[in-house]
């Protein structure tokens, strides 16, 4: 598939898929949640813009597992067993390095407008 420049549709997956990891750190920084909560909830954080999908979000939360960042349990839902997430300490510490890089990022972009 060609990539086109000129559309903002390429531009914006761009900046969703940066914007994935951190959005997920920051959601369950909140309150552990199963992973369909998680893509609500940052949908709702981001009014829309960003609704990451499955195939995003459930290999960036194994990846956070393995690294010690996100910790996973089993628990009943609606009498449906789903896997919840929690942040560790780990987790917070990145969620902390993540927001001070985007702040600084988005800081150097602002005084490019």
């Amino acid at each position: 598939m060609t990539k086109i420049y000129t559309d903002s549709v390429y531009w914006k997956g761009i900046v969703r898929a940066s914007l994935c990891k951190y959005l997920i750190l920051r959601a369950l920084d909140d309150e552990p949640l199963h992973g369909y909560e998680l893509i609500h909830k940052i949908a709702g954080q981001t009014k829309e813009f960003f609704r990451p999908t499955q195939g995003a979000v459930y290999p960036i939360l194994r990846e956070f597992m393995q690294c010690g960042c996100v910790t996973m349990k089993p628990c009943v839902f609606r009498g449906h067993e789903r896997k919840e997430y929690a942040l560790t300490t780990k987790g917070r510490k990145a969620l902390v390095a993540a927001e001070t890089t985007w702040r600084r990022g988005m800081k150097c972009l602002e005084s490019l407008w």
